[in-house]
């Protein structure tokens, strides 16, 4: 199963404020487990929502949002994708985490959705479309 797990973000992070040394080689140290594991498969920081945007969709119509955006508990400041067996795995996983924050903070761990559970509705030809769309993005990773 693969996971995407999403570090929120906190008024610090939205602020901009870097993390220490310390984490930083911390979260190193977290990373390089995960990764001898065969858990991790990527994971980035992101910047502030100030230096983002958001695009609404209402029917043909588009409208772009610049950030930053107010309710930080809503925002994301980093991720992970992990491929785990289950849910609980991913959830030791994350209890061994450095805390990605100087304070209180919180990561959500989140089901990445697999052809299967689509069913019927992911056609034969919608299939085929998936595979060699990821066939692509595997074949553009490859120096």
């Amino acid at each position: 199963m693969k996971f995407m797990v999403l570090v929120k973000a906190t008024a610090d992070s939205e602020a901009g404020i870097m993390p220490s040394e310390k984490l930083l080689a911390e979260m190193g140290r977290y990373n390089e487990e995960l990764v001898k594991a065969g858990i991790m498969q990527a994971g980035e920081g992101l910047h502030p929502s100030s230096k983002g945007a958001r695009v609404r969709f209402s029917g043909k119509n588009r409208t772009v949002i610049d950030g930053p955006f107010t309710e930080t508990k809503e925002l994301v400041a980093g991720f992970w994708l992990w491929q785990c067996a289950s849910l609980q795995e991913a959830i030791d996983w994350v209890k061994r985490c450095p805390n990605p924050m100087p304070g209180d903070s919180e990561i959500e761990i989140r089901q990445i959705f697999g052809a299967e559970d689509f069913g019927e509705a992911l056609t034969p030809e919608l299939r085929a479309q998936e595979e060699r769309l990821r066939a692509q993005v595997d074949k553009s990773k490859t120096p």
